[in-house]
């Protein structure tokens, strides 16, 4: 069924020690709303103010409608509680990929991973909306639910892909065997700049039946990168959840500075805030990026010690 992804301890270990490292050119990937809620696609560079670490910043690069290629990690939820609306959600996502990839840019792509207590690449980032669609209705699983595993694994493939790229989970929201908590896996997305989209599909719609903090932090995820997030009461939404993640990534503004003038932490998160001139509109943009910190400052991560799982996925 495809390659297991859970060989995380070597990968962690690597990650164990950060060194700071100069960032040249910072892209920041915003959709901007009016007060109705509507998308708004024809503004200019001088319309955007950019704030890194509460200094404004010169805005070198500016694309409306990015042609920029475009990557997607979709990833499907296939642990024992989403077996009821299973094959409403692969019907759907099957249809979410053709409308992505039918008819545009041909550098545009999809990987597809499943994931229960196990993450599994089912398809490396493809334009082949046939193989795509084969292997999704191929998919199965049982189990627990390793929803955070599974957004680190899927940023990490990212990150080292040029263009615009989004992670979009479909889930119920649950967590149960999780190796990364959430903020390594938002830090993940973060690094890869990547938008975070969650499908959050809700069997049970009172709160004291749900997984309510698997969903708050989905999203505090789609919240820290500029994505959104979508809950539905039923599968028969998520046509239309499919539908407006496609329309806001084809309406998305790129923004890119060389960082001057920015004042440095301990910290080598530095915060990000992208404003409108106008007081009628409203960006969603990810809220900041690891870069330099101060000289010889900085914690290192806890280290975190993981044991592979061996089990071959079939």
């Amino acid at each position: 069924m495809g390659i297991v992804l859970l060989a995380l301890a070597g990968a962690l270990a690597a990650q164990e020690i950060v060194i700071p490292v100069k960032v040249s050119l910072v892209h920041v990937v915003a959709t901007v709303k009016n007060r109705a809620g509507q998308l708004v696609g024809s503004l200019r560079k001088d319309d955007f103010d950019v704030f890194d670490n509460g200094v404004r910043q010169e805005v070198a690069v500016f694309e409306r409608e990015t042609d920029q290629p475009l990557s997607v990690a979709l990833l499907v939820d296939v642990s024992g509680s989403t077996n009821q609306d299973l094959k409403f959600e692969t019907d759907s996502a099957v249809r979410f990929i053709r409308a992505l990839l039918s008819d545009r840019n041909p550098s545009d792509q999809v990987a597809l991973y499943a994931f229960d207590d196990l993450v599994t690449q089912v398809h490396n980032y493809t334009h082949n909306i046939v193989s795509l669609e084969a292997m999704l209705r191929q998919i199965h699983g049982s189990a627990g639910t390793s929803l955070y595993d599974a957004i680190w694994l899927a940023a990490r493939d990212l990150e080292m892909r040029e263009g615009r790229k989004a992670l979009v989970l479909v889930s119920d929201g649950g967590e149960t065997t999780s190796k990364i908590d959430s903020h390594r896996a938002l830090e993940a997305a973060q690094l890869a700049d990547a938008v975070i989209y969650p499908v959050i599909v809700m069997p049970i719609t009172n709160d004291a039946g749900r997984n309510i903090g698997g969903e708050h932090a989905l999203q505090f995820m789609a919240e820290g990168t500029g994505g959104r997030t979508f809950m539905l009461s039923e599968g028969a939404q998520l046509d239309r959840a499919f539908s407006a993640i496609i329309t806001e990534l084809r309406s998305e503004y790129l923004l890119g500075y060389y960082p001057h003038d920015v004042p440095l932490t301990k910290d080598r998160f530095h915060k990000l805030e992208v404003k409108l001139k106008s007081p009628e509109l409203r960006a969603s943009a990810r809220n900041g990026y690891y870069g330099e910190a101060e000289a010889n400052a900085g914690s290192q991560p806890e280290p975190i010690s993981l044991k592979p799982d061996t089990r071959k996925k079939h």
